[in-house]
């Protein structure tokens, strides 16, 4: 799927000097970015959205001690 983007002009330069460094292209390089880089925001968005259920109160949490001792681990 074709996507377009803009870039801040330093960025830009730095993903020109890569590709020119390494002579891959600038395509590549944004894929790879996005491949890897996707797990990682899903996982702080999910992280955002459970941090905003706790402090509105709709998530229980549990004390660490509570848990380790359900857990038989302080034994």
């Amino acid at each position: 799927m074709p996507t377009s983007i803009r870039l801040e002009p330093e960025i830009e330069a730095r993903l020109n000097a890569l590709a020119a460094r390494t002579g891959r292209t600038k395509a590549y390089y944004l894929r790879e970015l996005i491949a890897n880089g996707l797990d990682d925001l899903e996982d702080y968005y999910a992280a955002v959205e459970v941090s905003e259920r706790i402090r509105r109160g709709e998530e229980r949490t549990y004390l660490s001690e509570d848990v380790r001792r359900e857990l038989g681990l302080d034994d």
